[in-house]
């Protein structure tokens, strides 16, 4: 695989400094049922990375002193961790507002026939990706049968009451191009997204975020080998407006990676960028009192994927940009 890393280090992209700390995300493992070519953890069934449960205890003792309100639980698939179930019941008892970032497909694994009740009965917000509502885009994206699974998997949340208008079961649904391109205008495509779904497959949700891909890891190293890395990188920066700064995911965010890491967001963890200010990785147990308010954000090239165009977080689009051609249709 290329590191793309040395690629991405010389960057004018603007300073930036962190707002009050909100969101508490920790990956807690690379072990995922899926290999997407996507990916910018590279994740897959081989790994074998995987968060322990004194560095979870630690993540709640770090979300009780810092005030966080959100765990966000990411991975590889997250559900994988033995330590996943057990960690959900101990935040939602301390108060937190827990989101699963679910890839939809775990939740028909042998197993793990019962996941998707287990969120349902502790209210967690599920954040899942599909990258497309056509059956030959997905498989083509991250294999044959993935589609097929996906819907499985939505059907089975909203017959748990997740999407509904009435309901308070939050599922987001996650949009990414299948190639180097930007993402289209979110709320076309999530109009389009809601049409479709429901007309073909009978499926609501609630929100679509829309994202672009980053130039990490596997998606990295595959536009390296295509020649196609430093188009896309202008692409990017051609494309940066400095509207999207005040919104970007990391002024109010931290990342901890399965050895518990800290990292300035999922994006510079993957990258083995230490946080802020840091000379080398910081450990959780040695920020549990620190005061992140306006403390400098490591950037690199790789942060004009949040800022480019509409702008992506974690939350989807951060600005809406004039309409543009839907791309699921022909991607």
């Amino acid at each position: 695989m290329h590191d793309t890393l040395p690629l991405l280090l010389d960057s004018d992209f603007p300073p930036l400094r962190r707002g009050r700390l909100e969101t508490l995300q920790a990956n807690l493992g690379y072990r995922c049922n899926q290999s997407c070519l996507h990916c910018h953890v590279a994740a897959g069934p081989k790994r074998t990375e995987q968060m322990a449960w004194e560095t979870m205890e630690l993540l709640l003792r770090f979300a009780r002193r810092q005030g966080v309100s959100t765990l966000d639980l990411t991975g590889g698939a997250p559900e994988l961790n033995p330590g996943f179930r057990p960690l959900v019941v101990a935040a939602r008892a301390q108060g937190l507002h827990v989101m699963d970032r679910c890839n939809l497909t775990i939740l028909e694994e042998p197993g793990e026939e019962d996941l998707a009740a287990f969120l349902a009965a502790h209210e967690v917000e599920i954040v899942a990706s599909l990258p497309c509502y056509l059956e030959e885009n997905v498989d083509r994206q991250r294999g044959g049968g993935v589609f097929a699974a996906s819907l499985a998997g939505l059907r089975r949340l909203n017959d748990l009451g997740y999407g509904l208008p009435a309901s308070a079961r939050v599922l987001n649904l996650v949009y990414n191009p299948g190639g180097a391109g930007l993402p289209p205008d979110q709320h076309r495509l999530e109009a389009a997204y809601k049409e479709q779904l429901a007309v073909r497959h009978g499926i609501v949700f609630n929100r679509l975020f829309a994202l672009a891909n980053m130039p990490i890891r596997r998606f990295g190293s595959t536009l390296v080998s295509r020649g196609e890395f430093d188009a896309y990188m202008r692409l990017l920066k051609g494309a940066h407006r400095d509207d999207n700064l005040p919104g970007a995911m990391c002024r109010t965010l931290v990342s901890v990676d399965w050895q518990g890491f800290v990292h300035d967001c999922d994006f510079n963890q993957m990258l083995g960028l230490p946080l802020g200010g840091a000379d080398a990785p910081v450990h959780l147990r040695a920020l549990l009192d620190h005061d992140f308010a306006h403390r400098p954000i490591r950037v690199a090239g790789h942060c004009y994927g949040c800022t480019a165009g509409q702008g992506s977080s974690c939350g989807g689009a951060l600005d809406t940009p004039s309409p543009q051609e839907n791309p699921c249709t022909n991607s």
